[in-house]
């Protein structure tokens, strides 16, 4: 068995004041050690606040960049379909165009020949005019077949002096 000396199990005044020094400074660096940890969790706080108002901003700025790209192409794509829709309404037109004159044309033969043909069946007409100072005078002789006709007229012209 061991006996307790009493050196042990006695507190002695240098140890206690001893403990209460250590207690003293532990207790301080406990202190600084919390407010450089408030210190340090602040400014880590404003950082982080600051990185996020950041990337805030460029997000916003990323979404404006790729609203404008997106309008960009759409305008661009716009263009595209319209001159395409344009071209190919001039083309069109021009078809069209093409198929009325070619129309127009045999309309044009078909007259010329109709009326060659109405002219040595039916008659013709043939005449002159003369202008006299204020005066159209016209002559003309009509054929029908058998039948001619003479037509002689005078007009006067309204001619202001």
């Amino acid at each position: 068995m061991t006996e307790k000396t009493p050196a042990t199990t006695e507190k002695t005044p240098a140890k206690t004041e001893k403990k209460r020094a250590l207690t003293k400074t532990s207790a301080a660096v406990l202190i600084q050690a919390w407010w450089r940890g408030t210190l340090l969790r602040r400014s880590l706080l404003h950082a982080a606040l600051k990185a996020w108002i950041i990337q805030s901003w460029w997000r916003k700025m990323l979404v404006k960049l790729w609203e404008l790209r997106r309008r960009g192409a759409l305008e661009v794509y716009a263009k595209k379909t319209w001159a395409t829709v344009k071209l190919q309404s001039w083309y069109r037109m021009w078809r069209i165009r093409q198929r009325y004159c070619r129309l127009l044309n045999a309309v044009r033969i078909i007259q010329v020949y109709w009326r060659w043909h109405s002219c040595h069946t039916r008659g013709f007409i043939q005449g002159n005019y003369e202008i006299k100072e204020n005066q159209l005078n016209i002559q003309l002789e009509i054929s029908l077949g058998s039948q001619a006709c003479k037509v002689q007229q005078c007009i006067t012209l309204p001619i202001k002096e």
